[in-house]
């Protein structure tokens, strides 16, 4: 019976075969982000019940706020939609946002940030990537809206261009708000958890605005704090886009608030991103 000596690999051998090779060159900060964006949209793709938050919500708030409230509160239905239209928008889409930290705290529990945070690429791909991802979710949620609300008649007196600069507006102010979703779902321990405290925010945010009524019907304590609300004045932009009317000052508010909202929280996100352990 014969067996074979193994002997110890040489670390000079071992070197050379490593560096026969030449190593790939690194991904661009581009190229990393849009290859976790499309991570996101095929996390879509093999479990496509997480599209139940931009096609089946979109319908139900829109259908459901419309013909509950439209009789009592505008007369006529077909008159409240296209009042309370651009306000289920905005409510939808913010609505939305808050899934960006859920899913970034599902990734840390499960270890997959973990590995992300050893692969070669540029640090905030992976953060930027899901970002883009739920653009396309956002756009996605926002077409279901405008398309059933085309259906039911709402008619933008603006036409298609004053449409379509309201959801590029919403979509500039969703993108900065998730930055508060992700900031919570690095700095909290389960995916529960995060769902819970974010809607103790959005609920509030949401349903204390310009959405539904008047503002000029409240309590004069309550439109105080309506009129300082951000998604007050995201509605009242975008309802002036789509209808006419907007101001200059509108848009320019909104557009602050959402540079507020990166300045204030992308970089304490992103310091908590690089030093998490």
């Amino acid at each position: 019976m014969t067996t074979t000596e193994t002997r110890p690999v040489a670390e000079g051998d071992l070197r050379s075969v490593l560096a026969s090779r030449n190593r790939p060159a690194r991904p661009s900060a581009l190229s990393a982000s849009l290859t976790f964006g499309w991570r996101a949209l095929l996390k879509i793709k093999h479990v496509p019940e997480q599209l139940f938050d931009v096609t089946v919500f979109p319908v139900l708030f829109l259908l459901m706020f419309t013909y509950l409230f439209g009789g009592a509160l505008a007369g006529s239905t077909s008159e409240y939609l296209q009042w309370v239209l651009p306000g289920i928008l905005v409510m939808t889409v913010v609505m939305i946002t808050l899934y960006t930290g859920v899913a970034l705290n599902t990734d840390i529990t499960k270890g997959v940030f973990d590995r992300f945070k050893s692969l070669p690429v540029w640090r905030p791909a992976p953060l930027a990537g899901a970002l883009l991802g739920d653009a396309v979710r956002y756009t996605l949620a926002s077409t279901m809206v405008i398309v059933l609300g085309l259906v039911l008649g709402f008619r933008p007196e603006n036409g298609a261009g004053g449409v379509l600069l309201a959801v590029v507006l919403l979509l500039v102010f969703c993108y900065s708000l998730s930055w508060l979703w992700t900031l919570l779902g690095l700095l909290l321990r389960t995916p529960n958890s995060v769902m819970g405290v974010s809607m103790m925010v959005m609920f509030p945010g949401t349903f204390l605005s310009n959405i539904f009524v008047d503002p000029q019907t409240m309590p004069g304590w309550l439109r105080a704090f309506v009129d300082v609300n951000p998604v007050s004045h995201l509605v009242t932009a975008i309802r002036g886009l789509m209808h006419g009317g907007v101001t200059t000052g509108q848009i320019v508010s909104v557009l602050m608030a959402s540079a507020v909202m990166v300045l204030l929280f992308a970089p304490i996100t992103m310091y908590l991103y690089r030093n998490r352990k």
